[in-house]
């Protein structure tokens, strides 16, 4: 059987007294993207360390394609491909001999490289810009080059952490459409970190990290699913008379800032049922849907949001 593309058990890290990462278990299956989405200082930088080879866990294993990251290290990084937050390209070099440079690092053969290097080039969008100085590019032409170059060696899992960091809307756009694409072309398993909500939504999978623990695990739906947040919205002429008729027919109806809201888990089912419910009165109705807002504060922001979660963290 295929090994998963990385495994979490229990790893823990600290820095003297500090705990930075507290038993964390998680894992993915060969071709998923997984977003590793938490607050600043929620310890996702040092988990990527560890499943990197970079840093040892203080307990616990981390395995990438089967290889523990401290007993096999050099096994491990071989099937990785690692982009960081800060810029690790030379800006002295032009794109093509950052590529060069990095083929010959990791052993790629001659042959082999220059079949990979001009696709790559145009795959990012970088051929015509081949010649050209890094410190000439732009950051997100510069990310870009960071992604292909941590491709060279054919990885199996590609790490990055905040790739977006520091880029306009535009290159950050580009930076996701380029990592979708390549799971689709290339099969290639991605691990991003990243505290912008909007980016975890490509994900097929998310590790929501919360003082150095696991605070939810899933899918984008299966964790907007545990929050029991769906709801209907009615705009009325009278709130209260109609809050009043919803309540006494048994629905769980509250006021907020847009209306009458009724809150079920199957909101389009009961559509009509609560309108009749609601007689007259109503003008309009809408449904609303959890968002990932929904689910990072329910899971981050203590327990008074807990409270709107199923009580469960699971697997996709």
């Amino acid at each position: 059987m295929t090994p998963p593309a990385f495994e979490l058990d229990a790893v823990t890290v600290r820095y003297g007294q500090v705990t930075a990462v507290d038993r964390v278990t998680a894992d993915s299956a060969p071709g998923l993207i997984t977003a590793l989405l938490g607050p600043n200082g929620a310890g996702k930088s040092s988990l990527l360390r560890v499943l990197s080879t970079i840093a040892p866990p203080s307990s616990g294993t981390a395995r990438v394609f089967g290889h523990d990251t401290r007993a096999e290290p050099l096994a491990a990084r071989t099937r990785l491909g690692l982009v960081f937050q800060e810029r690790a390209l030379d800006t002295d070099l032009t794109v093509e001999q950052n590529l060069r440079f990095h083929a010959r690092l990791f052993g790629v053969p001659g042959d082999r490289a220059a079949k990979d290097i001009p696709e790559l080039l145009e795959r990012f969008g970088l051929a015509d810009r081949r010649r050209d100085r890094v410190e000439t590019l732009s950051g997100g032409l510069a990310r870009r080059l960071e992604i292909a170059r941590a491709l060279l060696h054919r990885p199996g899992l590609l790490i990055l952490d905040e790739p977006t960091n520091g880029l306009d809307p535009e290159a950050r756009q580009a930076v996701w459409d380029d990592l979708v694409r390549l799971r689709a072309e290339l099969g290639v398993t991605v691990l991003y970190a990243t505290h912008y909500l909007d980016e975890a939504e490509p994900a097929d999978q998310i590790i929501i990290l919360s003082e150095g623990r696991v605070a939810g695990f899933g899918s984008p739906a299966r964790l907007k699913s545990e929050l029991r947040s769906s709801r209907i919205v009615l705009a009325t002429h009278d709130d209260d008379t109609a809050l009043t008729r919803l309540t006494e027919a048994g629905f769980d109806a509250v006021l907020d800032s847009d209306g009458v809201a009724v809150r079920c888990r199957e909101p389009e089912s009961l559509m009509a049922e609560v309108i009749r419910a609601a007689g007259p009165l109503v003008r309009s109705a809408s449904v609303r849907h959890p968002s990932m807002n929904d689910v990072f504060l329910a899971h981050t922001a203590g327990g008074r949001d807990r409270e709107a979660a199923d009580g469960t963290v699971g697997r996709p």
